[in-house]
């Protein structure tokens, strides 16, 4: 299993290939990419390798992604208490799924409370719609960060799967 600095280098990596068949892609008029779109995946991309990464399990530890929250950090320490290292965390659907729920839990709980102590303080509006052509790329490159991690840790698709099928049979 790879350290996180060999993950992000990975990740880097496999980045600068990906970006560059997209470019060629692009120039040769295979396919159409937007600004919008290239950035999206970037973003989410970026996101996923550097503060989103399945190692967060380990937050009760030192783990790269947990020191990329500097402060806020901490706040991966119960989600590294709920999971187990390479349990769910790292199933190549769900484990992703996790770490957003996670986030979505903690921005809840803050606008929550913002609501509580300050009810007139203006909070931001996520915008509506967001459209397939922003939606597509953003999931995109948040998965395909995930999935090259859970490849270099040598998990395979059907992870957890095997285990869960000898249960059933049990019965």
């Amino acid at each position: 299993m790879p350290s996180g600095r060999v993950h992000n280098l990975i990740n880097i990596g496999a980045y600068s290939v990906i970006s560059a068949g997209a470019l060629i892609a692009s120039r040769q008029q295979l396919v159409t990419i937007t600004p919008a779109q290239a950035l999206a995946f970037t973003l989410a991309f970026a996101v996923g390798t550097f503060l989103l990464s399945p190692d967060l399990d380990l937050a009760e530890g030192r783990v790269d992604s947990k020191r990329h929250w500097g402060l806020l950090g901490v706040l991966w320490v119960p989600y590294g208490l709920l999971f187990s290292h390479r349990g769910l965390s790292h199933s190549w659907v769900l484990g992703p799924l996790t770490r957003l729920a996670y986030v979505a839990l903690m921005v809840a709980l803050v606008v929550g409370l913002l609501r509580y102590v300050a009810p007139g303080v203006p909070l931001p509006e996520v915008p509506q719609p967001i459209s397939v052509k922003v939606a597509l790329p953003l999931v995109a490159g948040y998965y395909a960060s995930q999935w090259l991690h859970l490849i270099a840790d040598g998990v395979r698709p059907d992870h957890g799967m095997k285990r869960g099928v000898r249960k059933v049979r049990r019965r």
